[in-house]
């Protein structure tokens, strides 16, 4: 565990297989977001299931503290 911003507590990031996404995805359990903020580049790299870096952060305020989330970039 480290602190984040503000002193948060937060987890160390955990590595998973493209196997444990797919399946925390079709459960439900984890958003997939394209980590890149430039819209054309998401585009470009979307992968089946995620979500654009600007919608996760205008869902952030409604999340779980426990959501997974699994960012990617090309």
């Amino acid at each position: 565990m480290r602190s984040g911003k503000g002193g948060q507590i937060m987890s160390e990031p955990e590595r998973v297989t493209a196997e444990e996404v797919y399946d925390k995805l079709k459960s439900g359990e984890a958003f997939l977001v394209c980590a890149y903020e430039d819209e054309g580049k998401f585009k470009k790299l979307q992968l089946e299931g995620a979500i654009s870096f600007s919608a996760f952060k205008s869902k952030l305020p409604a999340l779980s503290k426990d959501q997974d989330i699994v960012f990617y970039c090309g």
